[in-house]
């Protein structure tokens, strides 16, 4: 135990520095257990959870019926390659093209593996064309997916990037002037994450999709953060009406274990052809297990009605708090920006609220607690962030 009983173990915090490599500005606390909508840490103490593991525990922490999914899956089958067939994969791919787009599905382990896929695909359908994206778009760390999130400090320690990639301001009107004969894909998120939470607005959604359709180039929609019920629409894209040709998804998709997908329209099921792409450990017995319970849970029209509902009292509240200037989202994918630094609120509201956030931005705080979040626990939530913006 730390001698302050602040919840990080000496040894793992000495451990952590010794062995992990420094990718991550870890704040102080160890977390030992979750269910729903709260946390605990090595010392006991109990937090609420605006975070979700970055979207992720969409369903909350240990939901019974994925643990129970996984329970059995692991004790029957973990792992044999995707040379052979497994029947959870099949069912996976199966729910996933019936509520999306109803073509195939490639899948895989996370969100940038998906944006990989999604290139791979464009550039197999248009060789050599230009892949179109938005400014404050972030589409992953590996290199293709970099190339893709025009953030000059992630990008420049890595550069050359991957090379045929058009970054375009975040309008409808720009979006149309920059697809012609040469572009391969527009790829974006309906509603950007990590650059502060911006829903797009069916403007900009509806000229991507007319631009690519008169060009003949792939819309691809970004919904590993935005989807699984995040904004109270199973996929972002129903707000709009608006189809893509591909959609990526992860984060919650696992409801808590690692899985990514590329779901396709019908149109562009067959692109990919064998050996063009793989993943050894994609759509694994277990990950898919657990996918198919998370996807049992998030689907339900109740729950998501909820979630617009909760999403609603969110966001009407956070704008009436001292410091914020403006709050935007979809749901419970919701972005304030304030008057001041965001990152040392996050740390406060950590050590002095047990309030799990954070700042995607220098002046944002991002709330993306578990769909499964109870009305009392969003007025206690928003109590804490009150003193804490208030003190």
């Amino acid at each position: 135990m730390s001698r302050d009983g602040s919840g990080l173990p000496e040894e793992v915090r000495a451990g952590a520095e010794r062995y992990l490599m420094p990718t991550y500005a870890r704040l102080p606390v160890c977390f030992v257990r979750g269910a729903g909508a709260r946390l605990w840490d090595a010392a006991g103490n109990e937090y609420l959870d605006f975070l979700a593991g970055i979207g992720v525990c969409n369903v909350g922490h240990c939901h019974p019926r994925v643990v129970a999914a996984v329970r059995e899956q692991v004790g029957r089958l973990m792992h044999v390659s995707n040379l052979f067939y497994t029947a959870p994969q099949v069912e996976l791919a199966r729910r996933l093209a019936d509520c999306s787009l109803g073509g195939k599905v490639f899948l895989c382990n996370s969100g940038a593996e998906a944006t990989e896929a999604a290139l791979k695909l464009a550039r197999r359908a248009r060789p050599r064309g230009e892949v179109v994206v938005l400014e404050r778009a972030f589409h992953g760390r590996t290199l293709g997916a970099l190339s893709a999130t025009p953030q000059r400090e992630k990008q420049a320690p890595f550069e050359p990037l991957l090379p045929g990639i058009r970054v375009v301001e975040p309008t409808a009107e720009a979006v149309a002037a920059a697809v012609g004969p040469q572009t391969a894909a527009v790829l974006l998120e309906p509603v950007q994450g990590e650059g502060g939470v911006f829903p797009l607005s069916a403007e900009l959604l509806k000229a991507a999709r007319e631009a690519c359709d008169r060009h003949g180039a792939l819309l691809v929609f970004d919904e590993v953060q935005c989807g699984m019920g995040r904004t109270g629409r199973l996929w972002a894209y129903e707000h709009h009406g608006v189809l893509p040709d591909l959609l990526t998804t992860a984060k919650g998709l696992g409801g808590g274990l690692a899985i990514g997908a590329v779901v396709s329209s019908p149109r562009y099921g067959e692109l990919f052809r064998p050996s063009d792409h793989g993943s050894t450990f994609g759509g694994s017995p277990v990950a898919c297990a657990a996918a198919l319970a998370a996807l049992d849970v998030v689907a339900e029209e109740r729950l998501l009605a909820r979630v617009r509902a909760l999403g609603e009292r969110l966001r009407s509240a956070l704008a009436e708090l001292p410091a914020v200037r403006e709050v935007r989202g979809l749901g419970l994918m919701v972005g304030a920006d304030l008057d001041r630094e965001a990152g040392p609120l996050v740390e406060r509201a950590l050590r002095e609220e047990r309030l799990v956030i954070n700042a995607p931005r220098p002046q944002t705080l991002r709330f993306l607690p578990p769909l499964i979040l109870s009305e009392q626990e969003l007025e206690e939530a928003l109590g804490r962030l009150r003193r804490l913006l208030a003190s």
